[in-house]
């Protein structure tokens, strides 16, 4: 029974954290959840579809009887692009996402402000419990902006750092020495 009233705290808080930060704390979250998709999918390809792939690759290579020419050379560029295609997918789409968060984070800090602006204009600015529903706005979204970003960044040079390790892995396996 604890643990149900704990996640019911855990909701009710998200969903005050939410309704703090306004509509664009919202899109901030979806596009932390599109970043994180991507980053889990390409961790679920480099830890169990990949091995297999290049496994093919490497069997495809080693069944060829001749390895030395032009010709044998481009298969060998062809193999190794088709490979290095399928292991950088996504990571610029996570690049773009993550330069994305902290300007949906500077969108919702201007947004914050303008309902600031408008109450202070409404009241004459000297009523300061009125405004904070602005200033929260203001900043509950661009301090999420920027934490999805610094996961991002975080997350993005990982993957980019296997990327780069695998497809040189592949290029030294994949030897033209017939």
């Amino acid at each position: 029974m604890n643990s149900m009233i704990w996640f019911e705290t855990a909701i009710e808080a998200i969903e005050d954290f939410m309704l703090a930060g306004g509509s664009v704390l919202w899109l901030i979250a979806l596009l932390m959840l599109l970043l994180w998709g991507f980053v889990f999918e390409r961790i679920l390809f480099f830890n169990f579809s990949l091995s297999k792939d290049v496994s093919e690759v490497m069997k495809t290579w080693q069944q060829r009887s001749e390895r030395k020419s032009w010709s044998a050379h481009q298969i060998r560029f062809g193999m190794i692009s088709k490979m290095n295609s399928k292991i950088r997918m996504h990571l610029p789409l996570i690049k773009a996402l993550t330069a994305l968060c902290p300007l949906m984070g500077l969108l919702g800090t201007v947004t914050g402000m303008i309902e600031v602006f408008n109450v202070m204009a409404v009241t004459g600015g000297g009523d300061a419990r009125s405004m904070a529903g602005g200033v929260s706005k203001a900043t509950i979204p661009c301090m999420a902006g920027m934490v999805a970003a610094l996961s991002g960044v975080f997350a993005g040079a990982y993957l980019t750092g296997v990327a780069e390790r695998e497809s040189e892995l592949l290029e030294d396996h994949l030897t033209a020495d017939g």
